[in-house]
């Protein structure tokens, strides 16, 4: 026996001095053969290996259950080494030869420590097998990811038994062929085989995965007929099943009926509740779970710390983050990664980057993570650059990462880099794209203005599209007024889910942003008539370790009379900033200051008010809102946040929003281009008696936009929110060095195009001009992402800032003012000097 050890282990190997152990003769004081084996396992389990020998070799070599449980105790050290010495005992002290049982402890063990060729050869060249043997090989090859294998075991077995079905059956589950795993579970009920409680948690996992409760509760009517109701396994599996199915109460029902809970059962319980967004809920679980005496673990963090970062409650997260570290669960990865998501969510990127760094290897899952942080705050090119630092460090990317790319890229403009990730997932890593990553891609196209190119994708994609990826091309189409491509993607949303009330919404607002009120009354009568409610937009922020909750219309808060008494006097504090609510953005066929005091009381607008009344300053404001913020909230709380020099943070369905000294970090790039106003302006011109009219758009630090008119090379008039503006004309004239108007020559750093007719002599048709204006604003805004363009010395000079103030209401607004004829003077354009 010596001899084999050495010759396979090496002088120097630690196990090659076994045989000293099991050449000393000692006696054991134990009264029974159960006492031994539990003082055996006990040792081994503690780590106390070597003294388990000592204590027991003579016993090792004549109980084969003790040799068995010595096999077990290696297979976590993962070592091939090892395994070949553990065969090479059990072959010399005769267990290979006449134990089966230590036979299929050795072919697991093969399979457990990763060695899976080992393991086939071992199967292949045992003496005999039975059907445990041929269960393990099914139960490895599904643990390493060889389904096909498994299947093919499957159905050559001569004989099955319970075992040989549930790893079947798991096996199909484990890799989401729900529909498979339960018509193999019908079939093994319809060949007499009874289900036990591995059977029924596989089975009800499978529901849950298909969120199926109808096939759910068949299956709980077999937990019932087999007695299984008050089994934790069972209960917590039906439990599980109810609540992914959306049936929360039910599951809670199976979880309080239970005699007692474990610590899978409360998992069930949280993961469920935070599942459907009961967020709450979680954290009053949690702590009844500590009151119980029992201690969390690292799946029960998991669903608590992501429920915080769901509710941005900061402190909260913190705690937990505390608790962590106490209970030794920081260093797992799911605890890291949902670590990471909650500080980014909570508006905290820098604690991300903390816990990331202070990971001292961190994997791709962590990498990953932090890169989706950065790509939800608006910071693409630093979630790039972490990427290239992620390929240097050694780590591959996955499937995950690219995702994560593919979203920074494309909520930061990054189009050519985002395609270029594309590309390189597929080239180079050899990744499969999911329906996600497409949906990502069209996100990036739409975005950019490519609406023909991302819609192509959707239809040429080896995948079938989803509700999700024609609801991102819609967004796309409401951004660009593309009224013909919206009209034939809510169709197809509609097609495969008629009941989408986001659609509907998106459609009313593109009709009632081309004042199409008809249209907007027929969608909201189809929305009545099919009880199809619009989601009520609610935002929230933690004040003091408490969450404050705003809607609109709500009076509830006691505050209340306070924040708008608060809000109004900020509102006219903004107004004197050059603030114009644009009620464009209110899709109701209402007048301008009905649509005004809407726009007050939107919930964003009550949250932020209330923490500039209860948060000292100095300190962030952190807002979360269940809806994306619309461009006036926007516009709003750029000024508030220079107005009162406070950084405002906030957190939307889309993305995150950081404004502060009157900027936001997203650098307007989600802004919806107000293309269909611009027809009240051109109307307005083709109602006057103005010979000659332009529209200039300036590429500044943003793009910007001022109108013009000229009836001779002296006579310069510029138009404003108040009508003519000569000040302003001056400031054109120095700004271009010109003095007069050119027809056909732009002046440098911007574009210009005529609102005339050369050859007819006469206007423009409206049509034509605002299909002009389009193609223009596309070209802008796209200069201006790639920074093309740029100069500083224009910013303060131009009027508007296009993407960013909410022009379409200014301009609406400013069109009948504009007068047929208009006395200018003279003396004040003739003055060259910058107003």
């Amino acid at each position: 026996m010596a001899i084999a050890v050495r010759r396979i282990g090496g002088e120097k190997s630690w196990f090659c001095h076994l045989h000293r152990f099991f050449s000393t003769s000692t006696e054991n004081a134990a009264s029974s053969i159960s006492d031994i084996e539990g003082e055996f396992k006990s040792l081994c389990s503690a780590g106390r290996i070597k003294e388990a020998f000592k204590t027991y070799n003579a016993e090792i070599w004549t109980d084969q259950h003790l040799f068995s449980y010595l096999i077990q105790s290696f297979i976590p050290k993962k070592s091939l080494l090892i395994a070949k010495q553990l065969h090479s005992l059990a072959i010399t002290s005769g267990y290979y030869f006449k134990d089966k049982f230590v036979r299929n402890h050795l072919l697991n063990m093969y399979f457990k420590m990763g060695e899976i060729q080992e393991a086939i050869a071992f199967f292949n060249a045992m003496p005999m097998r039975n059907i445990m043997s041929h269960n393990i090989l099914i139960n490895g090859h599904v643990q390493h990811g060889d389904l096909e294998s498994a299947i093919k075991m499957f159905d050559e077995m001569p004989e099955r038994n319970v075992a040989t079905w549930n790893a079947m059956v798991s096996g199909l589950i484990q890799f989401e062929f729900n529909e498979n795993g339960l018509f193999l579970f019908r079939e093994m009920h319809e060949l007499g085989f009874l289900p036990d409680e591995f059977t029924l948690g596989s089975v009800l996992r499978g529901c849950a995965g298909l969120r199926a409760s109808y096939a759910g509760k068949q299956v709980h009517a077999y937990v019932l007929k087999y007695g299984y109701e008050f089994n934790l396994v069972v209960g917590s599996s039906l439990a599980h099943m109810y609540m992914k199915s959306g049936s929360l109460g039910e599951g809670e029902k199976v979880i309080k009926a239970m005699p007692m809970r474990n610590v899978v059962a409360w998992n069930t319980l949280i993961a469920g509740n935070a599942q459907n967004g009961h967020f709450e809920g979680v954290l009053d679980l949690y702590n009844m779970m500590k009151m119980s005496g029992l201690r969390p673990d690292k799946i029960t963090l998991v669903s608590v710390i992501s429920s915080s970062a769901e509710l941005a409650t900061l402190f909260q997260g913190q705690q937990i983050h505390a608790e962590a570290i106490k209970a030794g669960a920081n260093s797992a990865v799911a605890v890291l990664s949902s670590l990471i998501s909650m500080y980014s969510k909570c508006g905290c990127l820098e604690d991300s980057m903390k816990v990331l760094l202070d990971c001292e290897h961190p994997d791709a899952v962590l990498w990953s993570s932090m890169i989706a942080a950065y790509g939800f705050h608006g910071r693409g090119e630093e979630a790039v650059h972490l990427f290239e630092q992620m390929e240097q460090e050694g780590v591959e990317g996955n499937d995950v990462t690219f995702l994560s790319l593919l979203y920074a890229c494309s909520h930061n403009g990054l189009k050519e880099k985002g395609m270029g990730f594309f590309k390189l997932m597929v080239e180079k890593y050899g990744l499969k794209p999911r329906l996600k990553h497409y949906t990502c891609v069209v996100d990036l196209l739409g975005r950019s203005g490519c609406l023909d190119e991302a819609e192509a994708m959707i239809r040429s994609m080896p995948l079938e599209a989803d509700v999700v990826i024609w609801k991102t091309l819609l967004s796309a189409c409401r951004i660009h007024r593309n009224a013909d491509m919206a009209t034939r993607t809510a169709e197809e949303i509609l097609r495969l889910n008629p009941q989408d009330s986001a659609t509907y919404v998106l459609l009313s607002n593109i009709h009632a942003s081309a004042k199409r009120w008809k249209d907007v009354s027929k969608l909201r009568t189809t929305m009545r008539d099919r009880n199809i409610k619009k989601e009520p937009g609610v935002s929230w922020l933690e004040v003091k370790n408490r969450v404050f909750q705003f809607s609109m219309g709500d009076k509830s808060h006691p505050m209340s009379e306070e924040i708008d008494l608060y809000l109004k006097e900020l509102m006219e504090e903004m107004k004197l900033r050059g603030y114009v609510p644009d009620t464009a953005t209110v899709f109701h066929d209402t007048d301008s200051e009905e649509k005004e005091n809407s726009l007050v009381n939107h919930s964003e607008k009550l949250a932020i008010a209330f923490g500039l009344m209860n948060i000292p300053p100095g300190l962030p404001i952190r807002v979360m809102k269940n809806l994306r913020i619309c461009s006036d909230c926007h516009v709003a709380i750029k000024l508030i946040s220079d107005i009162h020099n406070r950084e405002i943070i906030v957190r939307d369905t889309s993305r995150f929003h950081h404004f502060k000294h009157g900027k936001c970090s997203c650098g307007d790039y989600w802004y919806v281009v107000p293309f269909v106003s611009w027809v009240d302006v051109i109307q307005s011109y083709s109602s006057s008696r103005i010979t000659r009219s332009a529209v200039l758009i300036c590429l500044t630090g943003k793009p910007q936009v001022f109108v013009w008119t000229c009836r001779s090379s002296s006579d310069f008039v510029a138009y404003g929110p108040h009508g003519a503006k000569n000040a302003l004309g001056k400031r054109c004239k120095k700004m271009f060095n010109m003095n007069h108007i050119p027809q056909n020559k732009s002046p440098s750093n911007s574009i210009t195009f005529n609102l005339i007719d050369e050859e007819a002599e006469g206007l423009m048709d409206t049509q034509e001009v605002e299909r002009e204006i389009k193609d223009t604003a596309v070209l802008v805004h796209n200069l201006h992402r790639r920074k093309e363009g740029s100069i500083s010395s224009v910013v303060d000079c131009a009027f508007h800032l296009l993407l960013s103030q909410g022009e379409n209401q200014i301009w609406n607004r400013a069109a009948p003012h504009y007068p047929p004829e208009v006395e200018t003077d003279k003396s004040d354009i003739a003055d060259t000097s910058v107003a």
